[in-house]
């Protein structure tokens, strides 16, 4: 295996890398911390208002900050990768 396909292999299951982890949840948790829900439905409701209000750059933010996160991990032979 080639230095770049094992970096791969490291960027690929690295779970310090996950996208959803430090860009999506992060704010998701703010966003919903200290509400309480009656019901399912009121929860769904309030995911789906939050999704609806996102800035058109939420998502575009977030994966082009993985370029800068997965060099570090390749930098650091698969070590821990800090926010």
């Amino acid at each position: 295996m080639g230095e770049i396909d094992c970096a791969a292999n490291v960027v690929l299951v690295h779970p310090d890398l996950a996208s959803s982890d430090f860009h999506f949840f992060g704010p998701l948790k703010r966003h919903l911390g200290g509400m309480a829900f009656e019901t399912e439905d009121d929860l769904i409701s309030e995911l789906r208002n939050w999704f609806d209000n996102l800035d058109v750059d939420f998502f575009r933010v977030g994966i082009n900050s993985l370029l800068s996160r997965w060099q570090k991990c390749i930098n650091l032979h698969g070590g821990y990768v800090e926010k």
